[in-house]
């Protein structure tokens, strides 16, 4: 196959990044998305008729960023109920690449149908990818928190410190069910 006049790759993944990365000549992406899918096992409980997942394979900040530790990187999202409960995303602004961030700090905004809703980073690091696909599609993160749907990726500055201050899975998910089942009870 052919693509502006050149022959296309064998994609990496099947992950949307890998075309626009390379028709903007941008490096490939250092993650393998479908084995990252693969590998991913979730936690589910259900609140009233919302089924909420969990993934396994990362750590929780209390507000609901998840983050997955990928080489001496993090990537970094929003959980299933952090997404659920904000609405439908319309638009996505993603710190840039190189902004030095301490846990707490704003990442990133999300602006839904409902609300804008303020970002904080689960660590501290370097901001080092943000999601392209941020840009066209910020509906993925409704579509696949875990997957697609990830915000940046941040090479953190002091990993070991931010983790012990992270949820569990498990230590999460009692967390969000507990806060779930507050909100349906102002309902």
């Amino acid at each position: 196959m052919i693509w502006h006049g050149q022959p296309m790759p064998i994609p990496p993944c099947r992950n949307p990044c890998w075309k626009l990365r390379w028709v903007s000549g941008m490096p490939p992406c250092i993650f393998i998305h479908d084995k990252e899918k693969e590998m991913a096992d979730f936690l589910e409980t259900t609140v009233d008729k919302f089924i909420f997942r969990v993934a396994t394979d990362c750590h929780y900040n209390s507000e609901g960023l998840w983050v997955r530790q990928v080489g001496d990187q993090v990537r970094v999202g929003l959980s299933d109920f952090l997404q659920q409960r904000s609405g439908d995303v319309a638009f996505v602004e993603i710190k840039p690449e190189g902004t030095i961030l301490s846990a707490g700090d704003e990442v990133a905004v999300i602006e839904t149908i409902k609300v804008n809703v303020s970002l904080t980073s689960p660590v501290s690091g370097k901001v080092i990818e943000v999601n392209p696909a941020m840009e066209m599609t910020p509906e993925a993160i409704n579509q696949d928190p875990y997957g697609n749907g990830w915000l940046a990726v941040i090479e953190p500055s002091n990993w070991e410190a931010d983790l012990a201050q992270l949820l569990d899975a498990q230590a999460y998910l009692t967390l969000m069910k507990g806060q779930a089942e507050e909100e349906m009870k102002k309902q």
